[in-house]
C-alpha cells in the first residue's frame, strides 16, 4: 500500500434522514439541508471531501434502513476521522474478530514463531527393531499439520494426499529402525487444555468443518470430507466415500438417486453427539456432479493416532496395541488463567519431528480463508507462552492485555473467542480502527496487512470487487453470521492516502446479498477520486440505536 503526505481533511458525514416512524424526521432533514445550503454560500469555506455525504447517502437507502450499522473511517497516518456512525456502539463482529487475535499473535509471539510435531517414546528399541512401550504422537500446536499448501495458495488449498504429514512422520520412525511396537499409538494433545468448543458457539457448530474442535494435535483442519455422488440408475443408493478414510467414522447411507434436480427431499447429514456414525438421507439428482461436505473430527488426537498407526502398518511395522488419545481437562487445574512454569515432559527417544512454517505464513491462512480453528489454536498458544497455561481463559487474558496496550478502551470490546464464531463477541468500530491503526504503525505492518484478503484477487474477497475500481486497493477481513455481515481493514484512496475502516451491519432483515452490496458500495466510495470543491462541513451525525 502507498503512503503520502498531508491531504485535505475529510468531514465526518452529513445527517441521515431518520426512518418514517420518527416524529418530525422529515422536518429535521429539510432544516439540516437548508442550513448546509446556506453555509455553502458563505465565503471563506475550506475544501472538504464529499465522502461522508456519499456514505450517508448509501445508509439512507431502503435496504440499509433494515439493518443496524456501525461505520468508522480514519486516515491511518494522522488518525483523523473521515466518517463515523454509531462508532462507539457495540456490534457482533463475526470473523472480523480474527483481526484482534492475529494481531495479538503476531505482536506477542513474533513472526518467526513456529510449532513442532514429534513422535516420541519412553521405551528403548531392541536390536531387532522392537519397541516395548507406547509410541506417542505429540501435538505441538501446529495449525498446519496437514496437507495444506503453504505459503497460502489462492488456487489450490490442499494437496490430494490428505495424510502426507503423517506419512512423513511414519517414514522417519521406520528410518529410525522401528519394526515392531509392543504398545499403543497415543495421540497426545496435552499442550493445550481439552476445550473443544468456544463460549457462545451453537450446539450444531462442532458437527461441521467450520466449528471443528480445538486441539494441540490437529490434522487437516480437523475435518474429513464426505463426498456424495448419484448412482448410475434411478432409485439406487447414492455413492459415498470419505477422505481421508481410516475407519474413524462409519456411514449410514440412505440417500436415493432421484430423477431431476428438483428432488423431493434434499441431501441431509447428521452426526449425534458422541457418535461416530454419520447418518445420510434424502435424495440427490442423477444429473448432480456430486456434493462435498466438510465434517468435523470430534477427537482430533485420536484420529491422528489412528492415521499414524494405519501408515506404520502400511510400511510393514507391526503394532500390537490400540490407538488412543491423551488429553488434559479443565478440572485437572486449579486455575485456567495461569499456571506455574512446568517443564515439558522429557522422553527417552525422539523418533520423528516435523517443524511448521513460521507464524507469518500461518497468519495468511487464518485471515485469507477465515480459518476458525487456526485462530482458536493461536489464542491457546498465546496463553501457554505468557501464562504457562494453554487454555481459552489464559489466551483471552493475554488478548485483552494486548488490546488495551494497543490503545483500545475497555468498553471497545468484549470477546469470548478468537475466531468470531461466537455470537457473544462484541466490538465497536472505534476499537476496530484503533487496532488497525496500531498495527499499521507497528514493525509488523507489512506482514499483517498482506495477510488480509485482497479485493477481487484472493481469499474471502476473491469474488468481491472484481469488476470495480476497488479491485486490488482494499485489504480487509470479512465477517459473516446469520443476520450479520462485516468488513474491516485498509483501503488505498485515489490520492494514495491509506484509510483504516470498519463497517459492521447487525440485526438486518434484508437479504444478506443486499447488505453486502451496500458494504461494497461504501468501500468503492472510499477509494473513488473526488474533484475538489467548495463545501461546508456539516455537524457530526447523531448516533442512533438499532
Amino acid at each position: 500500500m502507498n503512503r503520502n503526505g498531508a491531504v485535505p481533511s475529510l468531514f465526518a458525514g452529513v445527517p441521515r434522514r431518520p426512518p418514517p416512524s420518527h416524529q418530525g424526521g422529515r422536518q429535521t432533514a429539510l432544516c439540516a439541508a437548508a442550513v448546509l445550503f446556506l453555509l455553502a454560500l458563505l465565503p471563506g469555506q475550506t475544501f472538504a471531501s464529499d465522502l461522508g455525504g456519499a456514505i450517508a447517502g448509501i445508509l439512507d437507502k431502503p435496504a440499509a434502513q433494515r439493518a443496524f450499522w456501525g461505520v468508522k473511517v480514519i486516515d491511518v497516518e494522522s488518525g483523523e476521522v473521515v466518517y463515523e456512525h454509531n462508532s462507539g456502539r457495540l456490534f457482533v463482529p463475526a470473523s472480523t474478530a480474527k483481526l484482534f487475535s492475529t494481531a495479538a499473535g503476531l505482536s506477542l509471539l513474533g513472526p518467526d514463531h513456529s510449532f513442532v510435531t514429534s513422535v516420541v517414546s519412553d521405551a528403548h528399541a531392541e536390536g531387532d527393531g522392537s519397541l516395548t512401550g507406547d509410541l506417542i504422537l505429540l501435538g505441538g500446536g501446529d495449525p498446519n499439520f496437514s496437507s495444506r499448501i503453504v505459503p497460502y495458495n489462492p488456487r489450490k488449498t490442499f494437496d490430494s494426499d490428505f495424510l502426507s504429514p503423517v506419512r512423513g512422520l511414519a517414514r522417519q520412525v521406520v528410518q529410525a529402525g522401528i519394526r515392531r511396537i509392543q504398545g499403543d499409538i497415543v495421540g497426545d494433545d496435552t499442550r493445550y487444555v481439552w476445550q473443544g468448543s468456544g463460549i457462545g458457539w451453537s450446539a450444531e457448530d462442532p458437527t461441521w468443518g467450520y466449528g471443528a474442535p480445538v486441539s494441540a494435535l490437529s490434522i487437516n483442519d480437523n475435518v474429513v470430507r464426505l463426498r456424495v455422488l448419484p448412482a448410475s440408475a434411478l432409485g439406487q443408493l447414492a455413492r459415498a466415500d470419505m477422505r481421508p478414510e481410516i475407519g474413524y467414522y462409519s456411514l449410514d447411507n440412505r440417500v436415493r438417486t432421484a430423477q431431476s434436480r428438483a428432488v423431493a427431499q434434499g441431501l441431509r447429514v447428521r452426526r449425534d453427539g458422541g457418535s461416530r456414525t454419520i447418518s445420510m438421507w434424502g435424495e440427490i439428482s442423477i444429473r448432480s456432479t456430486g456434493r462435498e461436505i466438510e465434517l468435523a473430527i470430534d477427537d482430533p488426537a485420536l484420529f491422528a493416532a489412528m492415521a499414524l498407526k494405519t501408515e506404520l502398518q502400511r510400511l510393514g511395522v507391526e503394532v500390537t496395541g490400540e490407538s488412543r488419545a491423551r488429553h488434559t481437562y479443565p478440572h485437572d487445574f486449579v486455575s485456567l488463567k495461569e499456571a506455574p512454569a512446568i517443564k515439558p515432559a522429557a522422553y527417552a527417544r525422539t523418533l520423528a519431528t516435523m517443524q511448521s512454517q513460521p507464524l507469518s505464513v500461518t497468519l495468511s491462512v487464518i485471515n485469507k480463508v477465515s480459518q476458525n480453528l487456526h485462530a482458536e489454536m493461536l489464542l491457546r498458544e498465546l496463553g501457554l507462552k505468557a501464562r504457562g497455561m494453554g487454555s481459552f481463559e489464559s489466551g483471552l487474558e493475554e488478548l485483552k492485555r494486548f488490546l488495551l496496550s494497543a490503545g483500545l478502551k475497555p468498553w471497545d470490546f468484549d470477546l469470548t473467542d478468537a475466531s468470531g464464531l461466537s455470537r457473544q463477541d462484541l466490538v465497536t468500530p472505534d476499537g476496530m480502527v484503533q487496532l488497525l491503526r496500531h498495527m499499521w504503525k507497528s514493525p509488523h505492518r507489512e506482514i499483517y496487512a498482506q495477510s488480509l484478503p485482497l479485493a477481487g484477487e484472493d481469499g474471502t474477497l476473491d469474488w468481491r470487487f472484481s469488476r470495480s475500481s476497488a479491485r486490488g486497493r482494499i485489504r480487509a477481513k470479512t465477517g459473516t453470521l446469520t443476520n450479520i455481515t462485516a468488513l474491516s481493514g485498509y483501503a488505498t484512496a485515489a490520492d494514495g492516502k491509506v484509510l483504516a475502516f470498519s463497517i459492521l451491519a447487525n440485526n438486518f432483515s434484508a437479504p444478506v446479498s443486499y447488505i453486502r452490496k451496500l458494504v461494497d458500495e461504501i468501500c468503492v466510495e472510499m477509494i473513488k477520486e473526488r474533484p475538489e470543491k467548495m463545501t461546508a462541513t456539516p455537524p457530526p451525525r447523531k448516533e442512533s440505536g438499532p
